[in-house]
C-alpha cells in the first residue's frame, strides 16, 4: 500500500506531462504576419504526414486592389506549383522534429516572389510560432511570427 501511495503521484504527473506535451504541437491553423509590413497575410494549416510537418494556405487576406485568387507565376517553371493557385498550396514542407519545440530541415516557398528557402520553426508557446527562412545559414534570413487561430 505504501508503494502505491508513492507511485500514484508519479503516474499522475507523467499523464499530465504527456497531455501538456501534446498541447505543445504546431499542428493546427496559424495566422501569418508579414515581417516587413506587419500586415496579416494568410492562414496556414500545419499538418503531419509521414512523420514530417507541412503547411498549406487555407485563407488569404488580400486588399481590394490586389488579385483575390493569385497564382504563383513567380515560382520556378520546374516547380510543380508554377502557375497554380496560391490558395490551397502547400508552402511549408518536410520539417522534422528536432530538439525541444523545434522542427527543422524544411523548406518554405514565398509565393509572392517564388523563392524557396530552407527553414525551421520553433514553438515559442502554444499560440506563437517562430518561423525562420534562410539561404545557406540560418544567420542570413528572415524571421516571421505566426499566431494560432482557434
Amino acid at each position: 500500500m505504501k508503494l502505491a501511495k508513492k507511485i500514484t503521484p508519479w503516474i499522475v504527473f507523467m499523464l499530465l506531462l504527456a497531455v501538456s506535451m501534446k498541447a505543445q504541437s504546431p499542428i493546427g491553423k496559424w495566422k501569418t504576419i508579414d515581417d516587413e509590413t506587419g500586415d496579416q497575410k494568410s492562414i496556414v494549416e500545419i499538418f503531419e504526414k509521414d512523420g514530417k510537418l507541412y503547411g498549406k494556405i487555407i485563407q488569404l487576406f488580400r486588399k481590394p486592389t490586389e488579385e483575390q485568387d493569385p497564382v504563383c507565376d513567380e515560382c520556378d517553371e520546374d516547380d510543380p506549383r508554377y502557375n497554380k493557385r496560391v490558395l490551397g498550396m502547400v508552402i511549408l514542407e518536410g520539417l522534422k522534429k528536432g530538439s525541444d519545440n523545434v522542427w527543422e530541415d524544411g523548406e518554405i516557398l514565398d509565393p509572392k516572389n517564388g523563392s524557396v528557402y530552407s527553414c525551421y520553426i520553433e514553438l515559442i508557446d502554444k499560440n506563437k510560432l517562430k518561423l525562420r527562412g534562410y539561404l545557406g545559414f540560418s544567420l542570413i534570413g528572415r524571421t516571421q511570427y505566426w499566431y494560432r487561430v482557434e
